[in-house]
C-alpha cells in the first residue's frame, strides 16, 4: 500500500522499458521443462507456481527459513528468486488481510441498499397487483426476482467474509486476475489464455552487496542496455560446503537488448554506474512481448526547513487545492510572472486540465478525468499532475506540505496523486512533509472560506499549511458567539413571536451544545496535538457546519 510506504520513506522510481531476448541457452532440463517451452518460459513458470506455493505456506504460518529451504527443493529456483516469491506473498497475504475489513463494510452497505429497493420493489408490485395493472406487474415480478436473487447472493458473500474474519484468515486471491478469470468463466476467455496470464511473471529485488542485482545484469554496451536474465533451475551442483549445503555453478542467462525511453537514460546509466541496487520485474504480455519494470529505490529527503513558508497541498479525487503559506502562517500572494505548467500530455480540449487562481495566493488544479480513470490511465493523470504541483514549488523556492492520506480520504485517486507528489518531489529535490488531515475541512470552513472568500478545499489547504508549520487553530470569538446564538435559535422563549416549526431541537445538535459548553473554555489553551484529537471542538463545529448556512 502506498501509505506504508510514504510513511516508512521508502520511494520507488520506476522504469517501464522492453526486452528483447536474443541469446538462449543451449540445453533444456529433463525435470522442469514442459512441452516445447524454452528456459525462460520455464523459468516464468516455476516463479509463479512458487509464489502460489508460498502464499498458502505463509496462510499456515510458515517462516521465510522454512520457504526458502522447501521452496529450493520444490521448484529448483536459487534463493533469490525465492526470496522475491515469498516477499509478493507475504505483501498480498497482509494487504487482504488489511482490507478485510473494509471489504465487510463495503459488503454490508450493500445488502442494505439491496434490501431497500428490494422492499420497494415488493411494496410497488402489491401496490400494482391491486390496482390490476398485469402489465406493471409481470415487470415489477421480474424486478423483484432479481433484487431478491441479489439480496440472497450478498447475504452469502457478507456471510462468508464474516467467517474469514472471525477465524483470523484472509479470503483466499484470484491469482493471474479476478476480471480474467470471470471472463473465463462466461466463456468470454479460453483456459489457455488463463493459464497463460498465472505463468508470465519474473521479479528479483536488487542486492546492494553485490553492486545492483545478480539474477537481472542490466549494462551499458555499444550505445545501449544489454539485460541478462539468470535461468536458476538450469544450474548444476558442484559439491557441497562444510555444512552439507550445495554449492551451486553459475546459472546461464537470457541475454537480450533493453529499450528503455530516452528520458530515462542517463538516470539509468548514473545508477548502473554508481553499483546501486535495483528490483527487476519481467512481464510477458499476451503479445509474447516482454515488458521490463527497473525499480530504483529513492531515498526521502530530510525534513525541509520550514521557516520561510510552504506550498499546502490539499488532495481531491479530481485534483488539488494550492495554498502559498508565507513563515507567519498566513496565505501570501503568487508572485508576478508565475505560469501554471500545463501537462504536455494534457490540454487536448477544454477543460481536460483547469488551474483555477484564486486571490490571495490560493490555486485549485483540477483533471477531472482523475476521478473516473482506472489502472495506467489513472497513474498517468496522477503523475502529470504532481509533475505541475513540484514545478510550481520548485519555481517559488518552498517545500510542499502534502495531506497524508493515510487519516484522510480512502478513494484510490487521492492516494495515487500522494504517491505521485512524494516521489516527484524526491526525484526532484524538493522538501517535502505530510502532514496529518484532521478536521482541516471543518476549520477551513469555519475559519478561512469566507474570510478570504475562497472554496473550502483552498481553506483546507491553508490549514495545512499552518499545521505543518506547528501553528494551532484557536476558537475565534465569532464562532463562540454563533454557537450562542444557534443555542438561542433552537430555544426560543415561550413568548417568541416566530413561528414552533423547524426551531426544535435535534438530539445531535443537542449533544454537540452540551459538548462544546464543556470543550470551548479549554481549547485555546491545549497544544496543538490535543487540539486536533478525536473528542476535538472541531468535530462538533464540522456537524454544525450545515445551519451555518
Amino acid at each position: 500500500m502506498p501509505l506504508a510506504v510514504l510513511n516508512r520513506g521508502e520511494l520507488r522510481y520506476t522504469i517501464c522499458g522492453e526486452w528483447f531476448p536474443e541469446v538462449f541457452p543451449a540445453e533444456r532440463s529433463e525435470r522442469w521443462s514442459r512441452g516445447d517451452e524454452d528456459p525462460l518460459e520455464t523459468e516464468m513458470r516455476l516463479f509463479c507456481a512458487c509464489t502460489r506455493w508460498a502464499y498458502n505456506r505463509v496462510a499456515e504460518g510458515w517462516s521465510k527459513s522454512d520457504v526458502l529451504r522447501e521452496g529450493r527443493r520444490l521448484f529448483g529456483l536459487n534463493s533469490r528468486y525465492l526470496a522475491a516469491a515469498f516477499s509478493k506473498a507475504e505483501t498480498l497475504h497482509k494487504a487482504l488481510k488489511a482490507l478485510l475489513e473494509y471489504r465487510v463494510a463495503e459488503a454490508e452497505e450493500k445488502l442494505k441498499r439491496a434490501a431497500r429497493r428490494f422492499a420497494r420493489a415488493r411494496r410497488d408490485l402489491a401496490q400494482a397487483g391491486e390496482r390490476g395493472d398485469q402489465k406493471k406487474a409481470e415487470l415489477l415480478r421480474r424486478v423483484a426476482s432479481g433484487l431478491r436473487l441479489r439480496v440472497e447472493t450478498l447475504e452469502e458473500r457478507l456471510a462468508e467474509l464474516r467467517a474469514y474474519r472471525e477465524r483470523g484468515e484472509a479470503p483466499p486471491p484470484v491469482f493471474g486476475g479476478s476480471r480474467l478469470w470471470k471472463r473465463v468463466c462466461k466463456g468470454r476467455a479460453s483456459r489457455e489464455e488463463w493459464r497463460a496470464a498465472r505463468k508470465n511473471r519474473l521479479s528479483c529485488h536488487g542486492d546492494s552487496k553485490y553492486r545492483g542485482n545478480l539474477n537481472f545484469r542490466i549494462e551499458w554496451r555499444g550505445g545501449g542496455f544489454v539485460m541478462a536474465a539468470a535461468v536458476s533451475h538450469l544450474a548444476e551442483q558442484a559439491g557441497t560446503d562444510h555444512l552439507g549445503r550445495p554449492n551451486m555453478r553459475p546459472a546461464p542467462r537470457v541475454v537480450g537488448r533493453l529499450w528503455v525511453p530516452e528520458k530515462h537514460c542517463d538516470r539509468l546509466r548514473t545508477w548502473l554506474l554508481m553499483g546501486l541496487p535495483y528490483g527487476v520485474d519481467l512481464i510477458r504480455g499476451r503479445d509474447g512481448r516482454y515488458r521490463v519494470h527497473v525499480h530504483l529505490g529513492l531515498a526521502a529527503p530530510a525534513r525541509p526547513d520550514l521557516s520561510s513558508g510552504c506550498l499546502a497541498v490539499k488532495l481531491r479525487p479530481d485534483g488539488v487545492a494550492l495554498c502559498h503559506v508565507g513563515r507567519s502562517g498566513n496565505p501570501e500572494p503568487w508572485p508576478e510572472g508565475l505560469e501554471v505548467p500545463c501537462p504536455a500530455g494534457l490540454g487536448k480540449f477544454s477543460g481536460e486540465f483547469r488551474a483555477v487562481r484564486h486571490a490571495g495566493g490560493f490555486m485549485h488544479l483540477r483533471v477531472p478525468d482523475l476521478a473516473e480513470a482506472r489502472g495506467f490511465r489513472r497513474d498517468y493523470l496522477a503523475g502529470v499532475l504532481a509533475k505541475a504541483v513540484v514545478d510550481i514549488a520548485l519555481e517559488l523556492g518552498r517545500p510542499l506540505a502534502v495531506e497524508n492520506p493515510a487519516l484522510g480520504g480512502t478513494r484510490l485517486p487521492v492516494y495515487r496523486t500522494a504517491e505521485a507528489l512524494c516521489r516527484r518531489a524526491a526525484r526532484e529535490r524538493a522538501g517535502f512533509v505530510l502532514v496529518r488531515p484532521e478536521y482541516v475541512s471543518a476549520i477551513g470552513f469555519w475559519k478561512y472560506a469566507r474570510r478570504f472568500a475562497v472554496p473550502v478545499p483552498c481553506a483546507a489547504a491553508l490549514v495545512l499549511g499552518r499545521r505543518a508549520l506547528g501553528l494551532r487553530e484557536r476558537v475565534t470569538k465569532e464562532m463562540k458567539e454563533f454557537v450562542a446564538a444557534l443555542r438561542q435559535r433552537l430555544n426560543p422563549a415561550a413568548d417568541s413571536p416566530r413561528p414552533k416549526e423547524g426551531t426544535g431541537m435535534s438530539r445531535g445538535v443537542r449533544a454537540a451544545l452540551r459538548r462544546l459548553d464543556r470543550r470551548l473554555p479549554l481549547h485555546n489553551g491545549l497544544q496543538a496535538w490535543q487540539q486536533r484529537k478525536g473528542d476535538s471542538v472541531w468535530r462538533d463545529f464540522g456537524r454544525l457546519s450545515w445551519m451555518r448556512g
